[in-house]
């Protein structure tokens, strides 16, 4: 008898990208992906660990999936991902409704785990074995058919920034082979996948030997741009230490390789990328960006900062202002430094909140300003935009251009996949809203 599972996931694209291969796995032991979370059999947080106070958040989920099932039979809840892996025994002693915990580099053992399931066994798997888990899902189609679909070829961190659980959640860093990785896009792009975004935790750090041969992700671009049918590539998350000369000269000849970089820098102040042990300097950083806007002035970055990381002066955050003017970072991603357990950085002393609040208050202004105005000079123009899906309960389509801005406009669902002509009316900080430009008018801006 076919049962139901229901899997909520947390965070990164990674995370997006394991649970869709869970569910191509459990689908040999007779599992059937639901959307509807109040009947499920089995129910699965896929955790991230990233963010502030994500281990309350699995418990406070846990406590609404109770509600739910308290007058029904109760699921067997697996709680997996990075959060899983960080506090293991410690969730299924704090919480006897979990029934496993299962790490980001075990989800291979899943099925074994649900077929042998026996209630009030509890069962926890965090070893780091990501070349059997790879080994594994390298059997199993990825049945993803999104127009827009992730695709893994690595994961893990050698770096140890001190403030980053990633190296103890994920592990060392691992490479696909990379005629797995051909493989799996090839069946993407045969389920539908006109854009295909490439997946790490240090993405640009790819690097697979095979027969004294090196592998890297220039050449996976590369090899992927051969596709017909694929219409575009992109990657992230990337390190600055990792933008090699290789992977910068793709963007001078591969003519689908997307013209925006998400390239994390973190802070402005060499002494505070020194505290966080970054391994790269600020001058490294412009070093890299001018390289590539030599190449194309047209490209655009985006990027992730940590405000108010211990030792953090008013100085240190004013060089991290001065590099996001200098920048003018398209859509980025700042939070005030949260401390991370088992990392070097979790008992440093906080900087006061108040000082913390008014930093990230100012540096978000200016970023959501570059944003909102790197959006407003599409207003007027014809772009070039993808079409993902239709918006839930809502008769407009939604797309990205190639900058990765979303834009909404009126359509028919038969232009999903397609690359439409979109002339932009109005946009706000976050999104563009445009009409399908006539075929009469098809002059791109």
């Amino acid at each position: 008898m076919e049962k139901k599972i229901f899997i909520k996931t947390f965070g990164c694209q990674m995370n997006e990208y394991d649970s869709n291969r869970i569910y191509d796995s459990v689908k040999k032991i007779g599992f059937k992906k639901t959307n509807d979370q109040e009947n499920a059999d089995c129910f699965i947080l896929n955790t991230c660990h990233i963010r502030d106070k994500a281990k309350e958040k699995v418990y406070h989920e846990i406590g609404r999936v109770k509600k739910i099932y308290r007058k029904k039979s109760k699921p067997i809840i697996v709680v997996a991902g990075c959060v899983a892996q960080a506090e293991n025994n410690e969730m299924l002693k704090r919480e006897p409704y979990i029934d496993a915990i299962v790490g980001p580099q075990s989800y291979h053992k899943i099925n074994d785990l649900l077929e042998k399931f026996v209630p009030k066994n509890k069962k926890e798997e965090t070893e780091f074995d990501t070349v059997s888990k790879f080994e594994y899902f390298d059997k199993i189609e990825n049945r993803n058919n999104k127009v827009s679909a992730f695709l893994s070829i690595q994961e893990g961190c050698d770096k140890f920034c001190n403030f980053c659980v990633v190296p103890f959640t994920r592990g060392p860093e691992y490479s696909r082979p990379f005629n797995k990785i051909i493989l799996e896009a090839e069946n993407l792009i045969k389920n539908g996948a006109k854009e295909i975004t490439l997946l790490g935790q240090n993405v640009n750090a790819y690097l697979y030997v095979e027969n004294n041969k090196k592998y890297r992700i220039s050449n996976l671009i590369n090899e992927l741009e051969k596709f017909s049918e694929l219409n575009r590539i992109r990657y992230t998350t990337s390190h600055p230490r990792d933008m090699t000369d290789d992977l910068i000269d793709c963007y001078k000849s591969n003519k689908k390789l997307m013209p925006f970089i998400h390239l994390p820098i973190q802070s402005g102040s060499n002494k505070i990328l020194k505290l966080m042990n970054r391994k790269h300097t600020v001058e490294d950083y412009l070093i890299t960006y001018e390289k590539i806007k030599k190449i194309n002035p047209k490209i655009e970055f985006s990027s992730d900062f940590i405000i108010s990381y211990p030792g953090e002066t008013n100085e240190d955050f004013k060089e991290t202002l001065n590099l996001v003017k200098k920048i003018k970072f398209i859509n980025s991603y700042s939070f005030i430094f949260s401390p991370r357990p088992g990392t070097k950085a979790a008992n440093l002393k906080l900087i006061d909140k108040d000082i913390s609040k008014e930093r990230l208050i100012t540096i978000q202004k200016h970023l959501f300003d570059y944003q909102a105005k790197m959006n407003k000079s599409f207003e007027n123009k014809i772009i070039e935009v993808l079409v993902e899906n239709k918006l839930k309960d809502q008769s407009k389509l939604f797309g990205r251009n190639k900058y990765f801005n979303s834009v909404i406009f009126e359509g028919n669902i038969d232009n999903i996949g397609k690359l439409l002509k979109i002339k932009i009316d109005t946009s706000n900080q976050n999104n563009l809203f445009g009409k399908i430009e006539a075929k009469k008018n098809m002059r791109a801006a």
